[in-house]
């Protein structure tokens, strides 16, 4: 029989076992899997007792032990310090401004507001720190003004240079300026226009560029710096037409770079003459032409890059054409007058010092009598007054400061047109959406028209009505409406009748039909005034096709709309008949033929009547012959007389078959004057009748 490994406990003795009568309840028999780890509550730690808890046994010792405590802390409070003299802020200020500068990031950078708290420490002008800070801000000041310089800002950037210390920072501004001119050719002209103005009141900075121009293109053209013989040339020929440096610079460089020609010096050659080129041709010939002559060599036995034969054909061309894209000075750059300009002579052989210590800062120990000497030059460049005591200066100063508050704001100007651009898009869109014309006039009144920008209305609205298909009625209702509200726009569209008829040569049928039909429902409901047609000269010399297709439809719609007796009525009218002497002349035979002839044509003969009777009854001309002249025996001068002999008039009529087509002549009459067997040949011949075949007859 085999037994269980498992040993079994003892069992306990019987008296150890409760009886049922002390249970209370029956035990789970005890668990075999571990019980889970229970935590237990931190024991209570006991509060260390007070000082009223401890009796202290010993009174003496408690004393002493109060004593000494209150005598350690006496000693760990700090004393009181007194507020710090004028001089020991200045001390501290010019430490710390001096720990920032000589800190590992090499002073570079102060941080702005710490700057402002170190300039408003620091007030002696005659110390070192202080000097410093102004030649730093001096510095910031003509760097921001040279990069903010442009075309249109120039005359107003050059008086705040002045304002700044320039025989100081002379250094920085000429190196300022060629760094500015080096990284933007396109600025170059404008730099040079900057340098040539400061050169006529501080000459000493205008040589100090061009010093260091020369050296600049000494040191690149040994190093074979192409780009920076590039900008150095540029500026320099600039400053040539400008007559800060005399051209014979110019000249030294170009038969420098010629000399033994290279792709990269001929190139460089090429772009200076290109600038330079226009002054070189106008102020030294033959310079010009000894320059053109080594050119002109180079590209036939040189053998260079195709690329710089090519650059020498276009240099002759623009030479050609006399140098139009490549003028010397630009109009709005010519800011200089002739006998205001200091012209530098320099050489490339002249020993040049560049004068290197200007560009970094110097303790200056009489600082404050250079920059009171600098604001006297200041004031006399600027026009400045200064008063011979403080009270008058201060007083200055405080009429200045009240003048530049109350000096208002420069407007800007924009010069790209987007406002325009942006006024006409408006009027087209408002005209477009507008469903009558009454709804289109009560919109364009609301839209806001610049100061100066009215005329742009009208031609909006002419311009819309030309861009149809075909004309509509609606555009001239516009404008009629418009000329009847305010005198204005009358006289604005006035205006316009006499720009479009101007240039009507510019126009295409269609739009030529829509402008002439618009401006002839003007004239027919009065909107403008009948006078605007003073302007048109109907002869063959003062109209062209165009002009002559414009008068007809113009015409032929004011018929349409008044009828050919009213119209003939407003013509023939005394009290305007003067305005319509251009277009039915009297002045001269063979201008009222012309207009006969042309109103004849478009079938408004009507309209001719009275140039019909003024050429019918004009004198004859007087044939003139010549005779042999005679001397008088009694005076001393000779007389020359002449004879006229009658001439043969002759009147002759040519009359045509009834049956002829509506449109053709059916009888002329006309008179011709012969001379005698003499001299033969006719004179002149006057036309008198023409009668044309109509539908129902003949008629004038």
């Amino acid at each position: 029989m085999m037994q269980s490994a498992v040993r079994l406990p003892t069992p306990p003795p019987l008296d150890t076992y409760p009886t049922y009568s002390t249970l209370s309840r029956k035990r789970s028999p005890p668990s075999r899997s571990p019980s889970p780890v229970r935590r237990r509550s931190p024991p209570q730690r006991s509060l260390p007792p007070t000082a009223q808890d401890i009796k202290d046994v010993d009174p003496q010792r408690a004393m002493e032990r109060e004593r000494q405590l209150a005598e350690r802390l006496r000693k760990q409070e700090p004393a009181p310090t007194k507020p710090p003299t004028e001089e020991e802020k200045q001390a501290a200020a010019k430490a710390e401004y001096e720990k920032l500068l000589n800190s590992r990031s090499g002073g570079t950078y102060i941080p702005p507001a710490r700057l402002r708290a170190l300039q408003a420490q620091i007030t002696d002008k005659k110390s070192k720190e202080y000097q410093r800070m102004a030649w730093e801000a001096l510095k910031k000041s003509i760097n921001g003004l040279i990069n903010k310089v442009n075309v249109s800002n120039i005359k107003h950037i050059v008086p705040e240079l002045f304002t700044e210390n320039l025989v100081r920072g002379r250094g920085l501004y000429c190196r300022s300026i060629m760094k500015a001119a080096a990284s933007s050719s396109a600025f170059v002209p404008i730099y040079a226009a900057m340098a040539a103005i400061i050169n006529t009141k501080l000459p000493q900075v205008g040589q100090l560029l061009v010093h260091r121009l020369i050296v600049q293109f000494k040191k690149a053209f040994k190093r074979n710096d192409k780009a920076v013989c590039l900008s150095s040339t540029t500026f320099i020929a600039h400053l040539v037409n400008q007559q800060v440096v005399h051209e014979i610079l110019a000249a030294q460089i170009l038969l420098l770079l010629l000399n033994k020609p290279t792709d990269d010096g001929v190139e460089v050659a090429v772009g200076l003459t290109r600038e330079v080129g226009q002054h070189l041709e106008e102020m030294s010939g033959p310079i010009a032409l000894a320059v053109f002559d080594q050119f002109r060599s180079i590209l036939h036995e040189q053998d260079l890059d195709k690329r710089v034969q090519y650059m020498i054909e276009v240099l002759f061309q623009v030479r050609k054409d006399k140098y139009k894209d490549n003028p010397a000075i630009k109009d709005e750059l010519d800011l200089v007058e002739e006998e205001d300009q200091i012209t530098h002579r320099a050489s490339l052989d002249d020993e040049i010092d560049v004068q290197d210590g200007l560009n970094v800062f110097k303790f200056d120990p009489e600082w404050e009598e250079h920059e009171e000497a600098y604001k006297k030059l200041k004031a006399e460049i600027l026009g400045e007054a200064e008063g011979s005591d403080n009270e008058e200066y201060e007083s200055g100063e405080s009429s200045d400061d009240d003048e530049a508050k109350e000096e208002k704001e420069l407007e800007i100007k924009d010069q790209t047109n987007t406002d325009l651009t942006n006024l006409r898009r408006t009027i087209y869109l408002t005209i477009m959406s507008s469903l009558d014309f009454e709804e289109a006039v009560h919109k364009l009144l609301k839209v806001n028209l610049p100061v100066g920008q009215e005329p742009e209305l009208p031609s909006m609205v002419v311009e819309c009505c030309s861009q149809e298909r075909t004309y509509s009625k609606f555009y001239g209702l516009i404008g009629e409406r418009f000329a009847k509200l305010n005198r204005l726009w009358s006289e604005l569209f006035e205006s316009s009748f006499a720009k479009y008829y101007d240039t009507i040569h510019r126009y295409e049928t269609n739009r030529l039909r829509n402008i002439a039909r618009f401006f002839g429902h003007l004239l027919s409901s009065d909107a403008i005034g009948w006078h605007v047609l003073s302007i048109v000269h109907l002869n063959e010399d003062e109209t062209t096709s165009s002009s002559r297709i414009f008068i007809k439809i113009l015409f032929q719609d004011l018929a349409e709309a008044l009828g050919m007796p009213k119209l003939q009525g407003r013509l023939n009218d005394d009290l305007v008949r003067s305005n319509y002497d251009g277009i039915f002349p009297t002045d001269n035979p063979r201008n009222t033929r012309f207009s006969i002839n042309y109103f004849t044509s478009i079938g408004m003969g009507a309209l001719t009547e009275q140039m019909r009777e003024h050429l019918k009854n004009a004198p004859k001309p007087a044939a003139i012959m010549p005779a042999t002249p005679e001397s008088d025996s009694e005076s001393e001068s000779s007389v020359s007389s002449y004879s006229s002999p009658s001439p043969i008039i002759l009147e002759l009529t040519f009359s045509f078959p009834s049956s002829a087509s509506p449109g053709y002549p059916q009888k002329i009459v006309f008179e011709v004057a012969f001379p005698s067997s003499a001299s033969p040949g006719c004179w002149w011949a006057i036309v008198h009748e023409v009668a044309f075949a109509s539908a129902e007859g003949p008629g004038w």
